[in-house]
């Protein structure tokens, strides 16, 4: 029945634009401010409005766009070479900076969310595919032969998607309490837009108090690159709620996961010649439905070994029989591990091939590590939603 209402609210407003075309790149429509073009100066949306993208728009090398707290960003539906995302081109930037008493949020344009709400009134935290994501890419090192490459989720024939390079320090701007929700439109098979997407992000990009809900593809991928994040939540991704590639070279601090669909983690190597050590640390997993704990797959021909990576003060909670980490390379070094599992079973059940040295066996929610859930209050869909107790 839910989903009847939304396909009929979707409908609903799809007869509702009124055009103001003076409106720089934007015009009114019911509800909302329309984005029809892409960004190729310095523009800011606004705190008190909602804006619509009516297509994949993109932030172009050179341009920045400032998004104030409390703004409401909701995307049209679309798949294939229609699927709608904001897009943060190499060269441009993105200064999105909220605040944790007014998020910036992201979402579908049948969302009836206002500014000022942090929870949905009539979406729920399970609904993904009906918009895009938000998609990053920069000029840091990735770990791929080539100079540059495409990324994935946008079409080959959009050269704004190239990500890559040789720079750092590169820097996208700065994105801050912002949540990322129903997201993850198909542009072809095996190929959706992840909620949060940073390709070759480079160091100077700040990134912190990020939540992702119910995306179709993963939560945050890395592709290479050196950007770190901090204080993230992913609630209920159908696919992977954390994946790293391409020798990516940052830090992920403080954050939470909750059912994801696929893997808590999926765990990629260099997929080139090129390597480089992320960090994962401080961390609550809640595996709920999750297929597994975390994949390692090692993709690079060139190093077969290469999930190259060290995890540190991580809980997870809620872990059934079956729920693994499926390898355990020489490159992944485990510390200070905490699980609760069903009882009667033993900690190589779950993390298998020597790696139950740096695991303890806890009660139920006994953990001496793990995150700071403080951090995701009032801003976030999921803490406040209970989804974390």
């Amino acid at each position: 029945m839910k989903k009847i209402t939304v396909l009929l609210f979707a409908a609903i407003i799809a007869f509702g634009f009124s055009c103001d075309p003076e409106n720089n790149n934007t015009n009114e429509i019911v509800g909302g401010i329309l984005v029809e073009e892409n960004i190729s100066g310095d523009v800011t949306w606004e705190t008190g409005n909602i804006y619509v993208l009516g297509g994949r728009i993109t932030v172009l090398d050179g341009a920045s766009l400032t998004i104030e707290p409390g703004v409401v960003v909701k995307g049209q539906a679309g798949t294939g070479s229609n699927a709608t995302a904001l897009l943060i081109a190499r060269g441009g930037k993105i200064m999105a900076e909220g605040t944790a008493e007014s998020p910036i949020i992201f979402t579908s344009w049948i969302d009836e969310i206002e500014p000022g709400d942090v929870a949905s009134p009539n979406l729920d935290p399970e609904y993904p595919g009906l918009w895009g994501g938000l998609i990053v890419l920069g000029k840091a090192p990735i770990s791929a032969d080539a100079a540059s490459v495409q990324i994935e989720g946008i079409p080959a024939s959009d050269a704004n998607g190239l990500y890559g390079g040789d720079v750092a320090d590169d820097n996208s701007g700065v994105i801050k309490y912002i949540s990322i929700r129903h997201g993850g439109a198909n542009i072809g098979e095996g190929n959706e837009i992840n909620g949060l997407t940073l390709g070759g992000v480079g160091s100077g990009t700040v990134i912190e108090n990020v939540e992702v809900v119910s995306n179709q593809d993963d939560g945050i991928e890395w592709f290479g690159g050196t950007v770190s994040v901090k204080n993230a939540i992913i609630w209920n991704t159908g696919d992977d709620a954390i994946d790293t590639d391409q020798a990516w070279a940052g830090t992920l601090d403080n954050f939470v996961i909750i059912n994801p669909g696929d893997e808590c983690f999926e765990l990629d190597g260099a997929e080139g010649t090129a390597t480089a050590k992320h960090t994962i640390k401080n961390g609550l997993v809640l595996a709920g439905n999750a297929q597994g704990l975390a994949d390692l797959d090692n993709k690079g021909a060139d190093d077969p070994g290469n999930s190259y990576l060290d995890m540190n003060n991580i809980y997870f909670a809620d872990v059934k029989y079956g729920q693994t980490f499926d390898d355990n390379p020489a490159e992944l070094t485990l510390a200070t591990i905490e699980v609760t599992i069903p009882d009667s079973l033993i900690v190589t059940d779950f993390f298998r091939e020597g790696t139950d040295a740096a695991v303890t066996l806890v009660g139920d929610r006994a953990n001496t590590v793990g995150a700071n859930v403080a951090a995701f209050s009032g801003w976030s869909w999921a803490a406040v939603s209970g989804a974390m107790e």
